[in-house]
């Protein structure tokens, strides 16, 4: 038997601001999935996102805690050229997101920013530098 890397879940505080946020980079969740405790979306691939309201992690394990200080994880989201990268964060930013680091060229040949999501969860967009591409 080998397991399969199948999803990647987040807990979240606020289930309608994370599906707000992640509908806004392109995830496609169910109606009314903002109301529910947990929420899934369809991935490339076959792998999915899901989300888990902090109650429905301590209906199962009590003794569950949010985690404090920095962030261990974020996901990383590839753009379709540098000025997607821009216009994305700029785009979140302007909603109310957190904009950890703004756009930059990186010295690995993308342009690289992160933005939080509502819970504080990293996301990175990134796209390759046309010098990097060649």
């Amino acid at each position: 038997m080998t397991p399969r890397f199948d999803a990647i879940g987040l807990v979240v505080s606020d289930m309608a601001a994370s599906v707000t946020f992640y509908r806004r980079l392109g995830f496609v969740f169910p109606d009314g999935a903002e109301r529910l405790p947990h929420a899934e979306a369809g991935l490339p691939g076959g792998l999915r996102l899901l989300l888990d309201t902090e109650d429905t992690v301590r209906s199962f394990h009590a003794g569950w805690r949010p985690p404090s200080g920095g962030s261990r994880s974020a996901l990383a989201l590839a753009c379709a050229d540098p000025a997607e990268v821009d216009s994305v964060y700029e785009e979140l930013v302007g909603t109310g997101c957190h904009g950890e680091l703004k756009p930059w060229d990186a010295f690995w040949g993308q342009r690289y920013a992160v933005v939080h999501d509502p819970d504080g969860n990293g996301v990175d967009l990134f796209a390759s530098l046309p010098a990097a591409a060649e």
